[in-house]
């Protein structure tokens, strides 16, 4: 299956970007007239950012499912279609072929018929990076249920809103879940959540590391029973619910600034046909070829880049259940060199992290199979850029520096590999069909280039967010109010002389000092270019002069002298780098940063932290590791 909308130079980029502008909806029927429906649109788009209303393939009938598995089965059924590795490398991996994984998703979703479930109820999944995740999103949207999956490292608070706010009648999780050296007791924490959640009446749970769990007799039941069951009745084919485009495909919660979860929706065919589309064109995905997402499935990326979009293009996704320290820092480029991955996308985070641990665990890897490279999450510095470019993908693999978020369902802005320029610490330019603009503090568009504003996008793309369940409202005041007629991002970018733009953060992550605005995503980058720091993270505090001071907290591992020295050599650098406007006020030096297990630097606690309010830092319970926080508290200037 080649692609026929695969961008293969700069001149066919140019031109489909062009096209996809003057002629947004004959440019995206295009696209979708490559995928199976079982009833064409009767329209396009239609669509307003004041209500705000989208709504793309009005009329359209598809099952995503049939477009990931049934469509391949005759060309690519004994063809790997997920590859798992596990937690621990002496454990045998698993490989399912298309075949095997369409009778596995079908079987499955018999279970689920059998346990009571409709279309449109929805399921909550909170699992270990197990090949049976793929399989229970993939047998929910086979029958029309909409799955709503929890990163299996969440608290049963967080568990117990997201199941409370999307009413799910039924969970799916694990005995527990292998991560590095630990075991995390996911049935026990369901147990806890569900304690609050009276719309749940049904448990399936899968072995995974048999760890005592307790069953209730009539709630919860053992995933291989009911898989028996449907065996004993002879595994009946499992004919997919047709589901209308605009119906839902999932929601998957985002934290918000309120603290109370937003429940993102994300529809059936324009969230297809962007995933695909996007998946095939910045990696410039080749069939046959191993791609190795490292994210979990529980965020939006693994969504995205694990199941919908690399399976509708036929591709071979890798899915990992482990952390890449685990058992030594080797762990990523130790599965590169058993797979032959082609295409590994990470995130800057444990680019970073890797970083820090010397290039011993890189040597003696092959790693000759790598064609491309991506990062997703936040922006990548400029020296873990060069690392990664340099040492894992030795000089010769394109990187694509990947910007988009939950809300908007697959990558909007990065340059496509080895097709687009690149540009270090630079997301380049938008895929086609992504109208961009960069905006000041009254909504005005600036024009030209070699400016800096709010990032917002003028025009829908298929994957944009629909809706946030249950309070339209929501999504309105967050994402389309802020500005009139335009989708806000959030975030702040910088657009260079040749176009490309480059994020700066979080526009609630810009300093103003002095009357200066400054990215922390800029000022970190600074900090990170000192030869002894690992990683950093900054934000602002209350400042008599300035109004508002900059704050570092700096991971440092270099040759220690004493912490002053270091501290002036870091400012020292980041007034090179930036301009003294920039410096740091104070440096703190710790040993750890409170992060989520994506991997996502918490700065709402650093910035309570530096300004002395100890007392509401709010839910640490979500962290990687909680007890960094006190360290901090402890060490503040």
């Amino acid at each position: 299956m080649s692609y026929p909308y695969q961008i293969r130079s700069l001149e066919e980029y140019r031109s489909a970007y062009q096209a996809s502008v003057k002629d947004p909806e004959g440019f995206w029927a295009g696209i979708a007239a490559n995928f199976q429906w079982r009833r064409p649109w009767d329209k396009v788009l239609e669509w307003n950012f004041t209500e705000p209303q989208v709504r793309w393939f009005s009329g359209a009938q598809l099952n995503i499912t049939e477009n990931c598995l049934d469509r391949h089965l005759a060309e690519k059924g004994d063809q790997p279609a997920i590859i798992w590795e596990p937690n621990d490398p002496e454990e045998h991996y698993r490989i399912l072929s298309y075949k095997e994984l369409h009778s596995k998703v079908c079987q499955f979703a018999n279970v689920l018929k059998n346990n009571g479930l409709k279309k449109g109820d929805r399921v909550c999944i909170y699992m270990p990076m197990v090949p049976e995740l793929a399989i229970a999103v993939l047998a929910c949207a086979r029958i029309g249920v909409i799955h709503s999956v929890v990163f299996g490292g969440f608290s049963a608070q967080s568990i117990a809103d997201r199941i409370q706010d999307a009413q799910c009648s039924l969970v799916i999780t694990s005995d527990g879940a292998n991560r590095g050296n630990k075991q995390i007791p996911l049935k026990s924490v369901i147990d806890d959540a569900l304690v609050q959640c009276p719309s749940v009446k049904r448990v399936i749970v899968l072995t995974r590391t048999r760890v005592p769990v307790s069953m209730i007799k009539g709630r919860d039941v053992w995933w291989e029973d009911e898989v028996r069951k449907v065996e004993t009745q002879g595994n009946p084919p499992c004919p997919v619910e047709v589901m209308d485009a605009e119906d839902l495909l999932f929601i998957l919660y985002t934290s918000g600034s309120t603290g109370k979860p937003k429940g993102v929706v994300h529809t059936c065919g324009g969230y297809m046909v962007f995933t695909n589309y996007s998946f095939v064109n910045v990696f410039q995905y080749k069939p046959g070829e191993i791609f190795f997402c490292t994210a979990d499935i529980g965020w939006i990326t693994g969504h995205s880049y694990i199941v919908y979009g690399p399976l509708s293009a036929g591709a071979t996704s890798l899915m990992f259940e482990g952390i890449p320290t685990y058992p030594d820092a080797g762990r990523f480029w130790d599965i590169v060199d058993k797979y032959k991955v082609n295409i590994l996308y990470t995130a800057p985070t444990a680019i970073r992290s890797l970083m820090g641990f010397g290039l011993d665990f890189v040597k003696n890897k092959d790693l000759s199979s790598l064609r491309v490279l991506g990062t997703v999450g936040e922006p990548i510095n400029e020296e873990a850029w060069h690392w990664y470019h340099d040492n894992i993908g030795k000089g010769h693999c394109p990187i694509v520096d990947t910007w988009w978020q939950t809300e908007t369902g697959g990558i909007l802005i990065s340059n496509l590999a080895g097709v687009t320029p690149e540009k270090p610490a630079h997301a380049t330019l938008p895929l086609p069909g992504v109208q961009p603009v960069l905006v000041d503090e009254k909504g005005e568009e600036l024009q030209g280039n070699n400016i800096s504003g709010n990032l917002c996008i003028k025009f829908p793309w298929p994957s944009i967010i629909r809706t946030t369940y249950g309070d339209h409202e929501r999504c309105r005041q967050t994402y389309f109010a802020t500005y009139p007629n335009l989708y806000f991002t959030g975030d702040g970018a910088l657009r260079d002389a040749d176009g490309n733009y480059r994020i700066t953060g979080r526009v609630d992550d810009v300093l103003n000092v002095s009357g200066h605005r400054i990215g922390t995503a800029e000022v970190e980058n600074a900090i990170n270019m000192h030869t002894g720091v690992v990683e950093s993270a900054v934000v602002g505090y209350p400042h008599d002069i300035k109004g508002q001071g900059i704050y570092a907290y700096v991971i440092f591992n270099g040759t220690k002298t004493d912490d002053e020295s270091i501290r002036k050599d870091i400012v020292q650098t980041v007034a090179r780098i930036i301009g003294p406007i920039a410096k740091p006020d104070k440096i703190q030096l710790v040993s750890g940063l409170p992060k989520t297990r994506s991997g996502k630097i918490m700065r709402r606690i650093l910035r309570k932290i530096a300004e002395g309010e100890f007392q509401n830092l709010g839910d640490t319970t979500t962290l990687l590791d909680p007890a960094v926080v006190e360290e901090i508290k402890g060490g503040r200037l």
